[in-house]
């Protein structure tokens, strides 16, 4: 009986809110956001604003890391708490189980009447171990291969020795190597990123499984660690981290030859990291059949927020509007979650910049493949642990049954579940 009042007075609040919208009383609606998923928002804005003229929106942006930090510490007090929370994809385990964003599948949003609309595998990860939709996907990171063909033609490598099966990828290395004095990848960790989100099942998580049973001890996660230190002891990595000054001069010169990512990469690569080596770069599938998701962005809406109803017209709007989603994806190249889109004629044409490929066909396709994976608050919190039992490995030799063994232990003691 409570929570039938509960949610009696919610849906007349909403009610109450939908009729302030209707009567063009004027809201402010605030969108707490990072770069540049910022972007595909700010370029809707007018015309969200010309179909919602009693909605102006405003935006705050902060740096990737500061964004996220802020907003776990606005839902913990419930202090400067945004109507709409923008949310990245290794973040978004941690928000849907926190219990401080609203359940959009259910009344009175009802999101269940998009997801059939939606790319499967990313309601996935904003679904929470309770079956609740705590966000809904703005755009996906389908996996994909990126490399310099012309750095692979010097050395004599070919697409499909470097997509064969992981062992032949690093041969392909060694052979790059060994004829350019090119490193193959940034560093060994990226084999180590693709290997443990790819070969998954269907509904289990990366670091845990439907009952949160954590799964770093386990053959995926250690044939990840064997391939990442063969790759080191091969010479084939810069031991370089990602998004440094010295990852982006790699990549623009070509002595990082091939980067596995999301296929957002494809509009970084041509933007603002190598804007001058169109015709250089291609996109393939990642290495032994593979098909994994890197990165993607959600909006949601914390449970406190001021102005809900508005809030969810302005996360439809984004979200499962055609026109939209494409708009987002000609400005930052943020890969339509909604299928619709993805049956746009843009997605047949070529890209000028990777040689003419229609990557767009190759990465749609493998949107497709990737299977709905389930999130946990603790990913993060595991992610880092295995990175640090990674390091220990290729810095330190040390015995991957061990330290794979510590990490489980040491997330067992950091996880404990209420």
């Amino acid at each position: 009986m409570i929570i039938f009042k509960k949610k009696a007075i919610f849906t007349a609040l909403c009610a109450s809110l939908v009729t302030s919208m209707a009567t063009a009383e004027q809201v402010e609606l605030t969108i707490a956001s990072f770069p540049n998923f910022n972007k595909a928002a700010e370029a809707a804005a007018p015309l969200f604003e010309k179909q919602y003229p009693n909605i102006k929106l405003k935006f705050v942006n902060m740096a990737y890391s500061d964004h996220h930090n802020a907003m776990t510490t606005a839902m913990a007090t419930g202090a400067n708490l945004p109507d709409v929370m923008g949310v990245e994809a290794n973040f978004i385990g941690r928000f849907a189980e926190s219990g401080g964003l609203e359940q959009l599948n259910a009344a009175p949003y009802n999101a269940g009447e998009f997801t059939q609309k939606i790319v499967p595998f990313t309601l996935g990860q904003a679904t929470d171990s309770d079956g609740a939709l705590r966000a809904m996907p703005a755009d996906i990171g389908p996996g994909a291969l990126f490399y310099r063909k012309d750095v692979l033609e010097i050395a004599g490598v070919t697409e499909e020795e470097l997509i064969k099966d992981w062992d032949s990828f690093i041969q392909a290395g060694v052979k790059v190597k060994a004829k350019t004095g090119n490193y193959l990848i940034a560093n060994a960790t990226d084999i180590k990123n693709i290997y443990i989100r790819s070969e998954l099942k269907e509904g289990e998580g990366i670091y845990f499984d439907k009952e949160h049973n954590i799964l770093v001890n386990t053959p995926r996660f250690k044939e990840a660690f064997r391939l990442s230190k063969v790759a080191r002891d091969a010479g084939i990595d810069g031991k370089i981290s990602p998004w440094t000054n010295e990852w982006t001069e790699g990549l623009k010169r070509g002595t990082i030859s091939v980067q596995m990512m999301g296929a957002w990469l494809g509009g970084h690569l041509q933007d603002w990291i190598a804007p001058d080596d169109a015709g250089k770069w291609r996109s393939a599938d990642l290495p032994n059949g593979s098909f994994a998701s890197w990165g993607g962005s959600f909006f949601a809406i914390p449970a406190k927020a001021e102005h809900k109803a508005e809030a969810w017209e302005f996360i439809k709007f984004m979200s499962t509007n055609k026109e939209v989603q494409l708009l987002a994806f000609k400005e930052i190249n943020a890969f339509p979650s909604l299928i619709e889109a993805q049956t746009c004629p843009m997605f047949d044409e070529e890209i000028a910049y990777l040689g003419g490929q229609k990557a767009r066909l190759q990465w749609k396709k493998a949107a497709l493949k990737i299977p709905f994976v389930a999130m946990d608050c603790y990913d993060e919190v595991a992610r880092q642990i295995v990175d640090d039992a990674l390091e220990q490995v290729l810095e330190h030799d040390a015995d991957i049954d061990k330290v794979l063994a510590d990490a489980e232990k040491q997330i067992k003691r950091r996880a404990r579940r209420r």
